[in-house]
């Protein structure tokens, strides 16, 4: 029960790794505060939970539902311990050769100002604790390219220096501040943003959990539930002396090129050097 008695916002909460990481909260002992734009999802969970998890709807886009949101985990339960920035979609798929202002600004705005605005107004609640934690969710393709669309990309790679500078200015107040860096995890995020039918979007996801599974050293996909482990590392006590810093949680995706892991793929020298005899 690492979290008894605490209270946890969680944006993006209704599906994916928010969900997983809700259930992890709420199953250690916390009142978790659910924001996502998908009431029904929300108000579903909310009552499931028997008072263990409070719905709001937010769109991260909006300041004002940031705001109203972490004003109402603060009445509600009174006060705030922990902050999971998690909410995100893949946002604009154009090239930056093709892509348009409003699309990058639509994109930043989801996946980049919504973490900031998220510390933002967090903080005044969490320095009436005496303290707390901030996880934000980058990815990946903040590290390397080809993972992920341009906007997106470059979006969590802001995201990862926001972490380490919003550390340093909230360390006076106790308030730590990481990031967990998922590889491919098993949730919607890329398909759903395509309007495809139900069906479609299952045999994508079926497709993509098929590939990622032969990506990386770890010979399964990611699921969610290896993503709210690492968070609630970051927002526990036994983190107590981590911040500013991120928790790569990619099955191994980024230790190599595939020859340095995967035996039957051969490398530069083994190509140079040919069989032997």
């Amino acid at each position: 029960m690492r979290f008894a008695g605490k209270t946890a916002v969680v944006t993006g909460g209704a599906s994916g790794i928010g969900r997983a990481t809700v259930d992890l909260f709420t199953a250690e002992g916390a009142t978790v505060i659910l924001g996502d734009i998908d009431s029904g999802a929300g108000q579903a969970i909310e009552t499931a939970s028997e008072g263990r998890v409070l719905f709001r709807r937010c769109d991260v886009r909006q300041e004002s539902d940031i705001k109203g949101l972490m004003d109402f985990a603060a009445e509600r339960t009174g006060g705030l311990d922990i902050v999971f920035n998690n909410a995100g979609a893949g946002g604009a798929r154009a090239r930056i050769d093709e892509i348009t202002a409003d699309e990058w600004d639509d994109t930043m705005a989801l996946l980049l100002r919504s973490v900031a605005l998220g510390i933002r107004h967090a903080t005044s609640h969490l320095k009436a604790r005496g303290g707390g934690a901030i996880v934000n969710t980058s990815s990946v393709s903040a590290l390397h390219s080809g993972y992920a669309p341009t906007t997106y990309s470059v979006a969590k790679a802001g995201v990862l220096h926001l972490t380490k500078i919003a550390a340093a200015d909230l360390a006076q107040y106790g308030i730590r501040v990481n990031a967990v860096v998922p590889g491919f995890i098993m949730t919607n995020i890329f398909t759903g943003s395509l309007g495809l039918a139900d069906e479609d979007k299952a045999k994508a996801d079926a497709m993509i959990g098929a590939v990622s599974a032969q990506a990386q050293p770890v010979a399964r996909s990611g699921v969610p539930r290896d993503i709210a482990e690492a968070v609630a590392y970051l927002a526990s006590d036994a983190a107590a002396f981590v911040t500013g810093t991120d928790l790569l949680v990619d099955g191994g995706m980024l230790i190599g090129p595939r020859h340095s892991w995967d035996p039957a793929t051969p490398g530069l020298l083994d190509m140079i050097a040919g069989p032997q005899s």
